[in-house]
C-alpha cells in the first residue's frame, strides 16, 4: 500500500439475514475499504466565486440570479407525517424544499439539522458540508481527505463560505477556463472513484457525459463510511433503489434506529443523477445541462451558457422546445398530471409507514421480541428506504416518473408485508383491535408526538446565527474567501 494513503479499518461485514417467517436481520455495520486521498498541493482550487464577476460577467450575474428562488418552503409543515417517519433523526426537526444555489451554505448554516455549535453542541460531521461549495475541494486539496473529513462540523465554519459556483465545475486556474473554454472537471476524489465504480472514468466520458456527471457532484445518494464520515457514493451494485438497498444491507449500514418502531432505517439523500440515468431524458442524452442551463443569447446579441439553474419552464424556448413540439401549456399539464400522480402514491405509502411505525411500538409494548420484530422491522427499513429514494430527489416526476413510480410500488408492496407480519405478531400478544395513531395533522403535533422541543431548537439555532456566524464571516474575509462588502 502506498504509504500516502491511509485505509479505512476493514473487518468483515457481519449481516445475518433470512427469508423465513422467522427471520433475524441485524445489520451491523463494517466499512467497506477504500483510499484516503492524502494532500494534493498540484490541485488548485480558486474557490471564491468573486473572483470571476469582472471576467465573466454574464455567467456570474445568472449564477447569482438563483439568488431569486428565495422561497423556504418546509417540507415537515406541509406533510406531517416526515417528522414521524424521520423520528430519531435530525430531518424530522427540519427538512425544507430546493431553494437556489445562491443560498446553499446559508441554508446549512440556518437549518435545524445542523445544530447550534458553541450554544448547544457540534453534533454533525464535517461532511455535512461537502456538497455545499468550492471551498470543499479546496479544503480536500490542501488538508487531504483524512484531514477534511476528521472532527465536527463547525470546524470548516470559517472555510467552507462560497455557495456552489464556478469551481465546483470548472478547472478555473486552467488556461482553456482563461480562454473562455469550459475546461470541465471534477476536483471532489469521492465523486472521482464513484464514477470509476460505474467504469464512468471522468476523463474518459465524451462532453455530454461529463456535463452531467458534474452534477453528480450533489445531486446523488450518498452516506458517510466508516469513523472518518468519508462521504462515499453507495453505487457498487448500481445505481438502482434496489441495488443501492442490497449493497447497504450486505455492508450492515444503517443511517439510525428509528425511535418510534425501533428498526434500522436508511435515509435517502437527493439521488438526482441517479434517477435521471435510469430515466427517459438520461437514456436520450438529455443532460441536466439542456434542461437547465441552455444556450441563452444576451443583449449584445452573443450565445452564452445560463448558469440561472432552475425550472426548465422558465427558458421553455431554449430548453424543453428544442426536442419537444408541445405547447408550454401542453407539456406543463403533462407534467403537473405525472407530478399529482406520484404524489397520490408517495402519500399512501406514507399513510401505510406510519402505521406501521406505531404498530411496531404496540407490538415491543406489548411485550414483542426481537426474534418476532425482525421480519417487519426489516420491511419498513425497504418500504421507507423507497418512498425516501423517491421523495428525496428533485424532479423525479419530470425526470424519470416511470422509474419513480415503480420504485414507489415496490415500496407499498414491502409496507404491506410489513404491516401483515406485525398484525401477526400483535395478535399473538392479544391485541387485535387497529392501533390507534397519534393526532400529527401538523407539524407542531408531530413534534410533540415525538418528543421534539421546537421552540428550544429555533431558540439555540438563532443564537449560533447571531454570535458564531459572524465570527465565521469575519474571518473568512480575512483570508479573502469572501468579498470585503460582503454581509
Amino acid at each position: 500500500m502506498n504509504v500516502l494513503t491511509k485505509s479505512l479499518v476493514i473487518t468483515t461485514a457481519v449481516l445475518a439475514y433470512v427469508l423465513s417467517p422467522q427471520a433475524i436481520a441485524e445489520f451491523k455495520y463494517t466499512p467497506i475499504e477504500q483510499e484516503v486521498k492524502p494532500v494534493n498541493p498540484e490541485l488548485i482550487v480558486e474557490s471564491a466565486n468573486h473572483q470571476f464577476a469582472e471576467k465573466y460577467p454574464k455567467q456570474y450575474q445568472t449564477w447569482a440570479d438563483t439568488a431569486q428562488s428565495d422561497a423556504i418552503d418546509s417540507v415537515n409543515v406541509e406533510d406531517p407525517r416526515t417528522v414521524i417517519l424521520w423520528a430519531g433523526y435530525a430531518f424530522a426537526k427540519e427538512y425544507n424544499k430546493p431553494r437556489g444555489h445562491f443560498y446553499s451554505v446559508i441554508d446549512v448554516r440556518n437549518i435545524l439539522r445542523t445544530g447550534a455549535p458553541g450554544v448547544t453542541g457540534d453534533t454533525q460531521p464535517m461532511a455535512c458540508w461537502t456538497c455545499k461549495g468550492p471551498d470543499v475541494a479546496r479544503l480536500i486539496a490542501e488538508w487531504g481527505e483524512e484531514g477534511y473529513f476528521s472532527g465536527k462540523w463547525s470546524k470548516g465554519g470559517a472555510e467552507v463560505v462560497n455557495a456552489i459556483g464556478c469551481a465546483d465545475c470548472h478547472d478555473t486556474g486552467s488556461e482553456d477556463f482563461a480562454q473562455g473554454k469550459p475546461a470541465l472537471r471534477i476536483a471532489r476524489p469521492h465523486v472521482l472513484r464513484a464514477l470509476d465504480k460505474l467504469d464512468m472514468s471522468f476523463d474518459g466520458l465524451d462532453r455530454t457525459d461529463q456535463r452531467a456527471a458534474i452534477c453528480a457532484n450533489c445531486h446523488v445518494e450518498y452516506y458517510f463510511a466508516g469513523d472518518l464520515k468519508q462521504v462515499t457514493f453507495p453505487w457498487e451494485k448500481g445505481v438502482t433503489a434496489d441495488a443501492i438497498e442490497q449493497h447497504y444491507d450486505e455492508i450492515g449500514f444503517t443511517d439510525w434506529t428509528h425511535k418510534i418502531s425501533k428498526a434500522q432505517m436508511l435515509k435517502a439523500q437527493h439521488p438526482d443523477y441517479e434517477t435521471w440515468m435510469l430515466g427517459m431524458h438520461g437514456k436520450n442524452g438529455v443532460t441536466c445541462i439542456d434542461c437547465h442551463m441552455p444556450k441563452v443569447k444576451g443583449a449584445d446579441g452573443k450565445v452564452f451558457t445560463d448558469h440561472k439553474i432552475g425550472n426548465p419552464f422558465d427558458s421553455f424556448n431554449n430548453t424543453c422546445a428544442n426536442c419537444h413540439d408541445q405547447s408550454k401549456e401542453t407539456l406543463q399539464n403533462i407534467v403537473q398530471s405525472r407530478k399529482t400522480e406520484i404524489k397520490d402514491v408517495m402519500i399512501r405509502l406514507e399513510d401505510q409507514l406510519v402505521h406501521a411505525h406505531f404498530e411496531a411500538q404496540a407490538a415491543w409494548n406489548a411485550g414483542a421480541s426481537k426474534q418476532e420484530m425482525e421480519p417487519a422491522l426489516v420491511d419498513i427499513r425497504h418500504a421507507q428506504w423507497r418512498w425516501d429514494y423517491s421523495a428525496a430527489g428533485h424532479g423525479g416526476h419530470i425526470h424519470a416518473p416511470e422509474v419513480v413510480l415503480h420504485v414507489l410500488g415496490t415500496g407499498l408492496d414491502k409496507a404491506a408485508d410489513a404491516r401483515v407480519k406485525l398484525a401477526r405478531v400483535l395478535a399473538k400478544h392479544g391485541i387485535t383491535e387497529p392501533v390507534k395513531i397519534p393526532d400529527i395533522s401538523t407539524a407542531e403535533k408531530a413534534w410533540a408526538a415525538t418528543g421534539i422541543d421546537i421552540d428550544a431548537e429555533h431558540k439555540a439555532k438563532d443564537e449560533f446565527l447571531k454570535t458564531v456566524v459572524p465570527q465565521w464571516d469575519k474571518e473568512a474575509r480575512a483570508k479573502g474567501l469572501l468579498p470585503e462588502d460582503k454581509k
